[in-house]
């Protein structure tokens, strides 16, 4: 599976930005993951293959949605109301799951896109 992410750069505190993640196949759960500099990675959001079932990190909770297009082998990640400690490196994941957190369940991985909320 190959994977695709576009949609970072640079946006000021309070803005937003959408994601997006091209998978080559269609019938896996996907998530994304940040990375911030020095940091862990962090689970983010993720989503089962027909959007039934979604999750978040608790630090985004209310702010950022995790969307997909069936259709286009697409999964959106919808950043709202962001905030200096959202920056980070952000990748997407893919995997056969229930739609779990954990990144040794997503065996699939695209590049990262940066995101930098800064003003």
């Amino acid at each position: 599976v190959q994977l695709q992410a576009s949609g970072g750069g640079l946006v000021q505190p309070g803005g937003c930005l959408r994601l997006s993640c091209v998978a080559s196949e269609v019938m896996y759960t996907m998530a994304w993951f940040r990375q911030a500099p020095g940091k862990e990675r962090e689970f983010v959001a993720t989503i089962t293959p027909r959007g039934t079932f979604t999750a978040y990190g608790d630090s985004v909770k209310g702010r950022f949605t995790i969307s997909r297009d069936f259709a286009k082998n697409t999964a959106y990640l919808h950043l709202n109301s962001l905030k200096p400690e959202d920056t980070a490196v952000y990748h997407c994941a893919a995997g056969y799951n229930s739609g779990t957190g954990r990144a040794q369940d997503y065996p699939y991985w695209g590049q990262g896109t940066l995101v930098t909320v800064s003003s």
